[in-house]
C-alpha cells in the first residue's frame, strides 16, 4: 500500500504554502508576531488533520470527497485545511463542497456561493425544506437536533452518490467526539462516540472526520484569523436546555482545572480494553474457563518437554 506520508505538513514553517497563509495586509495580523502564531496554528492543524488522515486511511488515490459545509467555523476550516493539504499530496483526489439549503428563515442564500466563488472552488448547494418537516415533527419543548440530523443526514447521503463522490467529510473535532460521548453514556446508555471513518448503514458512503485530532478553541481561533463569513444555525443554536450544551461547558471546565484531561480522555477513546468492559458480545467471558484450561495444558505440556 502506498505511504500517506504526503499529508504530513511541512518541518520547517517557511515551507508552508503561501496561497494557504493570509495576506500581509488582512486585518486580524497587524504585526510579524500575529503571523508567525497563525503559521504555528495553521501547522498544528495540518498536522493534526494529516495524522487522522494517514491514521485512519481517510483519503486515497482518486477519491472524490465531498467536504460538507454548513457556513461555521468547523466546516470552513476543514475545506480550508483539506485544500492546503491536497495542494502537496502526490496523489490525486478531488475536493467538492456542498452546503444543504434547509430553508430556514432567514438564511443568507449568497454567503457561501460568494465565498466559494472568490476561492474558485467546486461547490453545489442542495435545497431541501427540512426545516418545515422539522417544525411540524418536533413537540413544543423537544430538541430539534436528532431529527434534523437525521433528514440532513439522508439528504447529503444521497447527494454524495449523484456527484460521484465516495468519501464525505465532516467537521466533527475532538470535543464533539467527546461530547457525544458522554450524552451517550448519560442518556443512551451506550458506550460510543463519533468514529473517525464510518461506513453507513447501508453500505453506500464512507463518513470520514478529518478535524477529529483538532482542538475546537484551535479552530476557532483560525477561524477568526481567517475571516470566513460564519453562518449561524438558528434553528439548533438558539434551543435552550441542550443536552450537548450542558456537556460542552462540563467538558470546558474540566479542561480549565484539569489541563490535559480532554487530550487523556480523547485518548482513551483510541485505546479501548474490551476484557476490562461488561459487553458480552465484544469480549467472550463465557470462554474465558476454557481459555484458562487451554494456557494452563500448554504450561504443562512445555514444562514436561523441558
Amino acid at each position: 500500500m502506498q505511504s500517506l506520508d504526503y499529508f504530513t505538513p511541512p518541518a520547517d514553517t517557511s515551507d508552508v504554502d503561501p496561497q494557504a497563509t493570509l495576506s500581509s495586509d488582512h486585518p486580524a495580523l497587524i504585526d510579524a508576531k500575529q503571523k508567525r502564531e497563525f503559521n504555528k496554528l495553521q501547522k498544528r492543524l495540518r498536522r493534526e488533520v494529516g495524522n487522522a488522515i494517514i491514521d485512519y486511511q481517510m483519503i486515497n488515490e482518486g477519491d472524490r470527497v465531498m467536504v460538507c459545509l454548513s457556513g461555521g467555523k468547523d466546516s470552513y476550516t476543514m475545506l480550508e485545511i483539506l485544500r492546503n493539504l491536497q495542494r502537496n499530496a502526490p496523489i490525486n483526489f478531488s475536493l467538492v463542497a456542498v452546503n444543504l439549503d434547509q430553508k430556514q428563515p432567514g438564511f443568507p442564500e449568497h454567503v457561501l456561493p460568494e465565498y466559494l466563488d472568490k476561492q474558485g472552488v467546486e461547490y453545489h448547494i442542495v435545497e431541501r425544506d427540512t426545516y418545515s418537516v422539522v417544525k411540524e415533527k418536533t413537540p413544543e419543548g423537544k430538541t430539534t437536533c436528532a431529527l434534523c440530523s437525521r433528514l440532513r443526514r439522508g439528504s447529503l447521503y444521497g447527494f454524495a452518490e449523484e456527484i460521484g463522490a465516495n468519501k464525505i467529510a465532516l467537521g466533527h473535532h475532538r470535543e464533539d467526539i467527546l461530547e457525544t460521548l458522554f450524552l451517550n453514556m448519560f442518556f443512551g446508555g451506550n458506550l460510543k462516540a463519533m468514529p473517525p471513518k464510518l461506513l453507513s448503514d447501508d453500505g453506500k458512503n464512507i463518513v470520514i472526520r478529518p478535524l477529529a485530532y483538532c482542538k475546537e478553541a484551535d479552530i476557532a481561533e483560525f477561524s477568526r484569523l481567517m475571516a470566513f463569513p460564519i453562518i449561524p444555525c438558528n434553528l439548533c443554536g438558539s434551543q435552550p436546555n441542550m443536552q450537548r450544551q450542558v456537556v460542552k461547558e462540563m467538558l470546558a471546565e474540566w479542561d480549565k482545572k484539569f489541563p490535559g484531561r480532554l487530550e487523556s480522555m480523547f485518548k482513551a477513546v483510541t485505546n479501548i480494553a474490551p476484557s476490562q468492559l461488561a459487553d458480552r458480545q465484544l469480549f467472550d467471558f463465557e470462554g474465558l474457563e476454557a481459555k484458562q484450561e487451554a494456557l494452563l495444558a500448554g504450561r504443562i505440556r512445555a514444562f514436561n518437554v523441558s
